[in-house]
């Protein structure tokens, strides 16, 4: 299915102006925030009627743990914008942002050797 002339979503460039209005003309969050790919956003809320469309639809679809890079394809935004919400939306309390589960920490190598060697001497 083909969309129509000017609704080909972000990548659209007759339509600049769209995530200007979206971003209130902020190119980023403010300060530092905790978002990167992958971290993990849950909605606390529900989304209030008198809300950004765009801010809503971030509630409806974080019902269960997506991370931000799942917001910005569903929602067909660049992920620079996306972050922009979020951060508004985590500021007004509405979503918790969770890191994603970090690396396990190897065990050092001369350890495992020393195991190994314990168990061929079995």
């Amino acid at each position: 299915m083909t969309e129509p002339p000017g609704r080909g979503g972000w990548a659209d460039e007759s339509e600049p102006e769209r995530l200007y209005v979206i971003t209130r003309g902020r190119s980023g969050p403010g300060g530092q925030t905790p978002f990167d790919l992958v971290t993990l956003i849950v909605a606390r809320a529900e989304p209030a009627p008198t809300m950004q469309p765009e801010h809503a639809a971030i509630l409806r679809l974080c019902g269960s743990p997506l991370s931000v890079a799942e917001i910005s394809a569903y929602l067909r935004l660049p992920t620079s914008v996306v972050t922009v919400l979020l951060a508004d939306l985590l500021a007004d309390g509405l979503i918790e942002a969770r890191a994603a589960v970090p690396p396990a920490d190897f065990p050092d190598r001369a350890l495992l050797e020393a195991v190994i060697h314990g168990l061929q001497r079995l």
